[in-house]
């Protein structure tokens, strides 16, 4: 995410919010987000949120996920939102919400999918 330039926003129990400024390292050819920018910020939102209802022992990994890119990805920012839809004993279900977001606020709903995670524990150190 660093490298990408996204910064989580918010963080509640269950829910994430990520950031992703505008910049030509993230756009495609036709000054659009680019999809895999979308789709990189929406499962570490899931993930991240995911993350916040498992123990502290644990770790968190994606085992699959779909998304839907409604409509162009523009504006000074997205913004992906993860939020859980049922946390299990090892898997996990996500909802996953990617807006567009203007300089004067205006949001538009550009790509939603969902997400199966897997708690893992972590490795011995």
């Amino acid at each position: 995410m660093a490298h990408l330039g996204a910064r989580v926003s918010h963080m509640a129990p269950g829910r994430v919010h990520i950031v992703l400024p505008a910049r030509p390292e993230v756009t495609q050819q036709h000054g659009y987000f680019h999809a895999g920018a979308t789709s990189a910020i929406a499962d570490s939102a899931g993930g991240y949120a995911a993350y916040t209802l498992f123990p502290e022992d644990t770790d968190v990994l994606t085992v699959e996920y779909k998304i839907n890119l409604l409509a162009p990805a523009v504006g000074a920012h997205i913004e992906a939102i993860g939020t859980v839809l049922k946390s299990g004993r090892t898997l996990t279900v996500c909802q996953l919400e990617v807006y567009g977001v203007q300089a004067d606020g205006e949001r538009r709903l550009v790509a939603n999918g969902q997400q199966t995670l897997i708690r893992v524990n972590k490795p011995a150190q």
